[in-house]
């Protein structure tokens, strides 16, 4: 059994107050996760054409605030 499944498996196994207690902790687990993975990207210099592109629009006055 590969150790999805037996993740798999356990979680079949919480009760509904631990599948919440479960959803809760994987959701920031994952948000979290998503967020290094920005900062890598950022960091890198992946994210620089997004930012050129959003300055460009500002300057341009494309770009209204909300």
């Amino acid at each position: 059994m590969t150790k999805l499944e037996q993740i798999e498996k356990a979680v079949t196994a919480l009760s509904p107050a631990e599948i919440k207690q479960f959803a809760d902790w994987f959701a920031e687990f994952h948000a979290d996760l998503w967020d290094q993975q920005i900062a890598a990207d950022a960091e890198s210099g992946r994210l620089d054409q997004f930012l050129a592109e959003a300055r460009a629009e500002i300057a341009s006055g494309k770009v209204r605030d909300l």
